[in-house]
């Protein structure tokens, strides 16, 4: 008897084993940020399961995981637009209408100011390519890792320039939390608008808290408010910088091939979320295990970009990258500086 064959339809790519390994990196780096040292610092787990990524992405068995591509890929785009869906926990209306307009006026002039004068000064000043330019520019001005890994996902930049571009928010954000403490100690301010200061300027949510906690309670509670702002506008940035980039991107293509418009859908999510956390009190262990899925997904979404960095880029990429962060972090601390205290003073 003829053996006859019979076609079996094309089954979807598993995406188990890219999941299971950012599971694993991800595991890796919650057991390394709980580490004292790193503890004590406000270290996320977002970043030593980035750098487990980029170790295990560069060893030569990592040429023989092909079949994780389905996972990566997941995880750094359904996981992270998820992840930054739940961030909109964090943030409430009624927070932000706390310390009133001004705070917006201030937080948009900072925004504005870091974002207009590090892509211009990484581009044209630095040479820096438009994708490491802009992200290290997001990450300093608005909240750090988190608007990294928003703007990404908008422009879909590389995963080395965004593997760079959280580098220098965690170099430049862990340093403020050393500066921003002995400024007090030397600058003749309030404490209520130091926290401000520190609110308006400093890159992490985590380095804001550990900042404001070593000034006192006053500047710790306003710190957190206007630092919560901040992140309230990456909404706007991601629906600007999404039609912007579109714009440059059909601007170097032919005709034919421009695309379509780049809307940030998950950016609506984000707002949707802080409009039910404004209105509806959650329980607070389902609120705090829903906080808790989204640090998850970005947590994984990261240790997944970290594998598809290799160090050849990176090492491409020079030094250039962090000092531009290094501008820009004197910029917060000068400019943001005299900005908190014409426009809140």
């Amino acid at each position: 008897m003829n053996n006859v064959s019979f076609p079996t339809a094309p089954m979807r790519e598993a995406l188990w084993p890219g999941l299971a390994l950012c599971a694993l990196l991800t595991l890796g780096g919650t057991a390394l940020s709980r580490l004292p040292m790193l503890a004590e610092a406000g270290v996320s787990p977002l970043v030593p399961a980035l750098l487990l990524g980029i170790v295990a992405g560069n060893l030569p068995l990592a040429r023989h995981l092909s079949q994780t591509g389905p996972g990566l890929a997941f995880a750094t785009r359904r996981l992270l637009r998820g992840g930054i869906v739940l961030f909109g926990l964090s943030l409430t209306l009624q927070q932000v209408a706390g310390l009133g307009p001004k705070v917006l006026v201030l937080d948009a002039l900072v925004i504005a100011g870091v974002l207009a004068g590090g892509y211009g000064i990484g581009t044209r000043l630095l040479g820096l390519d438009r994708d490491t330019a802009l992200l290290t520019s997001a990450g300093s001005a608005i909240c750090g890792a988190a608007a990294v890994l928003a703007t990404e996902s908008t422009i879909r930049a590389r995963p080395a320039a965004t593997s760079m571009a959280v580098a220098t928010v965690v170099l430049f954000g862990s340093l403020a939390m050393l500066v921003y403490p002995l400024l007090y100690s030397l600058l003749d301010l309030p404490q209520g608008l130091f926290g401000i200061y520190i609110g308006a300027t400093v890159h992490e949510v985590a380095q804001v808290v550990a900042a404001g906690e070593a000034v006192g309670p006053e500047a710790l509670a306003n710190a957190v408010i206007v630092k919560l702002v901040r992140v309230m506008l990456l909404v706007p940035f991601l629906l600007i910088v999404g039609q912007w980039w579109q714009q440059r991107q059909d601007g170097d293509a032919e005709d034919g091939d421009r695309g379509g418009l780049m809307i940030p859908w998950f950016a609506f999510g984000f707002l949707a979320v802080v409009a039910f956390n404004s209105l509806v009190a959650l329980p607070a262990p389902l609120h705090a295990a829903l906080v808790q899925l989204g640090q998850l997904a970005l947590t994984m979404a990261m240790a997944a970009l970290g594998f598809e960095t290799r160090l050849s880029r990176l090492r491409a990429l020079g030094p250039k990258p962090f000092l531009l962060a290094l501008i820009l972090f004197a910029l917060l601390v000068g400019g943001g500086g005299l900005a908190s205290v014409l426009i809140m003073g």
